[in-house]
């Protein structure tokens, strides 16, 4: 009766993960030969790892990024021409709590979003928010935001999110409004949250995609001011995904022959 009193105590605390360790204690042969601290110790351990594991998933699905499943550790350097150690350096850096960018550059297919989606992904699993935007979509999202009233709201949550990803960057055309707000986002950012942006086109070419020269100019020097650079080259991975598969339906069909 006083366990049940516990575990329904321990619920009302929203302990959860705490009162599910406990009936596994209560439910497992040998656990008192372990001191009374040693199995405390133990359920606090599960409560902190639960709560870490249920705020990561929390902001993995706030951050809605293109590839969730990327992760650093599964990096094949070798196909994209870029130094793992470097990129793991970073990942366990402080360039998100020192706000600064991330520009990854390289031709269509080469990894430039998974690569950026590792990195968000691994600072969602450091407990740091994440969002990702397609630059090509800016544009529509930001008209519906003016139209509808949210844009200062969105423009406050962009503001305040520890990283964000910005997905290839200099593939359309803006209009005025467009750069003006990304100017907006962008200078609200500035060596106070962390940037990320992938390109097809390369960075000294930027300035003439965005256009007007003054809010160019404005707008890379505040992305410049402290940023990492990563160039991906090598052979397209959705090519090389594409002939696995014709491989491997090859290869059914000569077993099926």
């Amino acid at each position: 009766m006083m366990m049940n009193t516990t575990l329904n105590q321990l619920r009302s605390l929203r302990l959860e993960t705490m009162a599910q360790a406990l009936e596994q204690q209560l439910q497992t042969s040998g656990i008192t030969a372990m001191s009374f601290e040693e199995r405390l110790a133990l359920l606090v351990d599960r409560e902190v790892h639960g709560r870490q594991d249920r705020r990561c998933a929390r902001l993995l699905k706030l951050a809605k990024l293109k590839y969730p499943q990327a992760a650093i550790e599964d990096l094949d350097s070798r196909t994209r021409g870029i130094e793992r150690s470097a990129v793991m350096s970073l990942a366990v850096g402080e360039w998100v709590t020192q706000g600064h960018a991330v520009l990854i550059t390289g031709a269509t297919g080469a990894g430039k979003s998974w690569l950026a989606c590792a990195l968000a992904q691994h600072a969602c699993r450091r407990g740091q928010s994440a969002y990702y935007q397609r630059v090509p979509r800016l544009g529509e999202e930001l008209r519906i935001r003016h139209a509808n009233g949210t844009f200062t709201r969105w423009l406050e949550t962009l503001k305040n999110t520890d990283v964000l990803l910005l997905d290839d960057w200099g593939m359309t055309a803006m209009d005025a409004q467009t750069r003006a707000d990304l100017l907006e986002i962008i200078d609200d950012r500035a060596n106070a949250r962390a940037t990320i942006i992938t390109s097809q086109l390369p960075i000294e070419h930027w300035h003439e995609w965005i256009g007007e020269a003054t809010i160019a100019d404005a707008m890379l020097d505040r992305l410049m001011q402290n940023n990492h650079r990563f160039t991906l080259t090598g052979e397209s991975m959705r090519k090389k995904t594409a002939t696995k598969a014709k491989t491997s339906t090859a290869a059914t069909n000569l077993e099926g022959a």
